[in-house]
């Protein structure tokens, strides 16, 4: 997408223009399906004052360029990597990179020096690592949050562009793959009065989309619910969203402590970082409150280990702790191009010994996988959106006897399996039956 084809289509309506309900969709629509605009665009894309100011317009309709094309093929984070022989721009969409554009190596000092000046950050300091968060402003009411860091490197210095769309709404917990095995015990645990729901796994993985799922599932109304996070995410209207600043010692033990005074009733804190912080939440949880919140775990049997190694008291875990979310997201089949095909007799009687009783044709076990032609709806991978893999630990009975006597982490695992727990390769099996996504997939994620 070229932001000067851009320019050109509202060049076209400007003069007949009257409608001020411009969509972020629509700039990448057809020349017929482009809605009238006003001709003065309050933007930081500064597209419609180009041909009045004289800056250089190729450095600025580039980085424009790139932040567009970005929007538009869904990627979550912009590098930008100068080498030997050139810049190299890539996009991270769906956990996988995919190259967008090389550029001389002469204007490698330019970007970075853009990207700078947008972000605030000191373009006479190439020693030391920078980072930043902005509001980048789009058109009206269309914002999107980048996390800007810059590091040096032999070469120069690389650049990092985290994106969130700030308007966003978080997904319906209906629309993330949640299979009805776990999605009872989700039900389940979301009528408690108090205790504490975790999500797990390392970064990446979708934690704070499903902890915002889970809270949709509350009326703000209602409830005093409070979260806080680094970023802000999402908007809940009528929720209390506040934003951590270590600078001024704003952190999250801090926030916690000061927060048990505002009558809260839902708690969600972005991540348990630290023994104070595990230890402010668990007591929390104790006292008649709900707490949500993150922790960079493995696996759900590892997360009580890990809370232990915080120096968590068993017993306060298991009078606090209700359910262990552990989950990853993996790439989904572009449901335009994916191809069927029939599974041979040892995949078919691995899946049938793994998952067997979910299946009810085990004869004709039919699979799909990406398409090596692949389309432009998937961006040539053969993959498009993606989806949760979910593996939920439900604290029993027996599972808190183990957690009381300092059990091994297989011995958790093996009574939660025992308990009903659903394997996360299991809960991916049957994602590749229900053919949302490939065996391929399932490989090159969690098979290590």
């Amino acid at each position: 997408m070229d932001i000067w084809e851009l320019f050109k289509k509202w060049n076209a309506v400007k003069k007949t223009s009257s409608n001020k309900n411009v969509k972020v969709e629509d700039l990448f629509g057809s020349s017929n399906n482009v809605k009238a605009i006003k001709t003065t665009i309050n933007s930081d894309l500064n597209i419609g004052s180009y041909w009045d100011k004289k800056e250089d317009w190729f450095l600025i309709s580039l980085v424009n360029d790139m932040f567009l094309n970005a929007i538009k093929m869904r990627a979550s984070d912009i590098h930008i990597e100068p080498n030997e022989k050139d810049i190299n721009i890539r996009f991270r969409i769906d956990g996988k990179f995919i190259n967008y554009q090389n550029l001389d190596l002469k204007h490698k000092d330019s970007i970075i020096a853009r990207i700078k000046i947008m972000s605030y950050l000191r373009i006479d300091e190439h020693r030391l690592p920078q980072d930043w968060k902005i509001a980048y402003k789009l058109f009206w009411w269309k914002q999107l949050d980048m996390r800007i860091s810059v590091i040096p490197i032999i070469y120069w210095e690389k650049c990092v562009i985290r994106l969130l769309k700030k308007d966003s709404k978080p997904p319906e917990l209906k629309d993330i793959w949640i299979m009805p095995y776990n999605m009872v015990k989700l039900k389940k645990h979301l009528q408690d009065n108090f205790g504490m729901i975790l999500a797990v796994w390392p970064t990446g993985s979708g934690k704070s989309t499903t902890l915002f799922s889970l809270l949709s599932q509350f009326d703000p109304k209602e409830k005093n619910i409070s979260t806080l996070e680094d970023p802000v995410e999402y908007r809940i209207p009528w929720v209390n969203h506040t934003q951590i600043n270590p600078a001024i010692d704003f952190t999250f033990a801090r926030w916690l402590r000061s927060l048990l005074r505002q009558d809260p009733d839902i708690i969600m804190v972005w991540e348990i970082r630290d023994e104070e912080t595990a230890k402010l939440a668990v007591e929390a949880s104790i006292t008649w409150h709900i707490v949500f919140s993150t922790i960079h775990t493995n696996s759900a049997t590892h997360t009580i280990q890990r809370l232990v190694n915080l120096w968590v008291d068993p017993l306060l875990i298991t009078s606090s702790l209700r359910m262990i979310i552990s989950q990853r997201l993996a790439r989904k089949l572009c449901v335009h191009c994916k191809i069927q095909y029939k599974a041979n007799d040892k995949i078919k009687e691995y899946i049938v010994w793994k998952v067997g009783k979910y299946i009810k044709n085990k004869e004709e076990l039919i699979l799909f996988q990406a398409n090596e032609a692949w389309c432009d709806k998937c961006n040539h991978t053969g993959y498009n959106w993606r989806i949760w893999l979910y593996e939920i630990l439900e604290i029993t009975d027996k599972l808190e006897a183990l957690i009381l006597n300092n059990a091994s982490r297989l011995q958790l695992e093996i009574q939660a399996v025992w308990d009903w727990m659903v394997p996360i390769k299991d809960d991916w099996l049957l994602k590749v039956i229900l053919w949302e996504t490939s065996l391929e997939e399932l490989l090159s994620v969690l098979w290590t």
